[in-house]
């Protein structure tokens, strides 16, 4: 039974860590539309596959422009626009 709490270990720190790098696409998705984000990420699976991977440029798109965004409105040193 120990070697089954090790996978189940190593699991959950491979999911969180997936979760933070991952942009965070879908946990803003879902807070901006109010729904859990394990669902927006189960559809986003589901579309992949049906759609042969054609969601992974979406899903690139919202998180370059949601990293542009976080980098722009982010006060201090890491702000690149002077005002």
């Amino acid at each position: 039974m120990k070697s089954f709490d090790h996978i189940d270990n190593l699991f959950a720190s491979n999911r969180n860590f997936l979760e933070k790098s991952a942009f965070g696409v879908c946990q803003q998705v879902g807070e901006w539309m109010r729904i859990n984000p394990a669902t927006i990420r189960l559809y986003f699976i589901y579309l992949s596959f049906i759609t042969f991977g054609s969601p992974f440029v979406i899903y690139l798109f919202m998180a370059f422009w949601l990293n542009i965004k976080r980098y722009i409105t982010t006060p201090g040193a890491n702000r690149f626009l002077s005002e």
